[in-house]
């Protein structure tokens, strides 16, 4: 299926209404969010590999909360280091609400490096994925420290606040 959703146009792998997404953030193996790919009321997720953006972009620590961030501004910060799963339509969409797509992040087309593989993948090999970044931030984020890998509780200091933690 040809996607044209900002500023790449290729080919997304979506079948059997699963497509790919890739996670850089706080839904990693590891992080305060994960559980909930794996949460089956959400719907399906299946770990397929490790990945890196083949473009650098800006990975930010933001807003009271400390939520990662990936700044949809190619060219600029690091290639980010994250995760490729594949998901059914229902968790979709469930994760579309959790980012909360459009206004806060918006999904889009990416091409990231496929390092460690779990499932039919090869190692080296680049495609297109979904991510969740953002064009809607404010005009000092770019301006944040940025960081190729996240961890909640990474030498930044800044851990991240969970939803059923916020005011």
């Amino acid at each position: 299926m040809a996607i044209n959703l900002s500023r790449i146009v290729l080919t997304v792998k979506s079948g059997a209404n699963m497509t790919e997404i890739f996670v850089y953030g706080t839904l990693k193996r590891g992080q305060p969010n994960h559980y909930r790919m794996f949460d089956t009321s959400n719907g399906k997720a299946e770990f397929l590999a490790t990945a890196c953006t083949t473009q650098k972009y800006p990975l930010v620590i933001a807003t009271q909360h400390n939520i990662p961030f990936l700044l949809n501004i190619p060219g600029n910060g690091h290639r980010i280091q994250g995760e490729i799963y594949e998901v059914d339509e229902q968790m979709l969409k469930f994760l579309d609400a959790f980012e909360g797509v459009p206004t806060m992040y918006q999904r889009t087309p990416i091409m990231v490096e496929v390092m460690e593989v779990v499932k039919d993948l090869e190692a080296g090999s680049s495609r297109e994925v979904y991510v969740y970044s953002t064009q809607t931030y404010k005009p000092d984020w770019p301006l944040l420290p940025s960081y190729g890998s996240y961890d909640s509780l990474g030498a930044h200091g800044l851990e991240y606040v969970v939803r059923e933690a916020r005011d």
